[in-house]
């Protein structure tokens, strides 16, 4: 009985993720609120992943943004873009919690684990405007 009720709350899960990937790839913008993400990590990263889901659909932010935030959040005077870029890169949930939105401070299009040009694609996708953004020739962070 246990089994059958975890298995329905499981389907009933993919299908509402399933639901979601097709709106926001058939041009809509759904909510990430509509699902019931509990990503496992790190307090750290499960406060930064909280800021990448209000990043607007078509708006970019860079690591240095969120680091702003994470040390008003921590009280901290100061934080590291590097220790959120490493947040960031463990997001277990990418296009639902929306790492692809975040850019280095120069406009460098790093640090996308499923690659340069899934990232591209998904930020064309959401309408970002790319005059600005450009795929670094060298870095440490490329996953073409």
């Amino acid at each position: 009985m246990k089994e059958e009720i975890k298995e329905n709350k499981n389907e009933r899960i993919l299908i509402k993720t399933k639901k979601w990937l097709d709106e926001y790839f058939n041009g809509k913008k759904p909510e990430i609120s509509e699902l019931d993400l509990a990503p496992i990590g790190s307090e750290f990263a499960k406060k930064v992943w909280e800021i990448l889901c209000e990043i607007p659909y078509g708006k970019v932010t860079t690591y240095g943004e969120i680091a702003k935030k994470m040390a008003k959040i921590m009280h901290k005077e100061k934080m590291s873009a590097q220790a959120v870029g490493g947040a960031v890169g463990h997001n277990p949930i990418s296009i639902i919690i929306p790492c692809h939105r975040v850019v280095g401070a120069n406009g460098s299009l790093t640090g996308y684990a499923g690659g340069i040009d899934k990232k591209i694609y998904l930020l064309k996708h959401e309408q970002v405007n790319m005059e600005n953004l450009f795929v670094p020739k060298k870095g440490t962070a490329l996953f073409i």
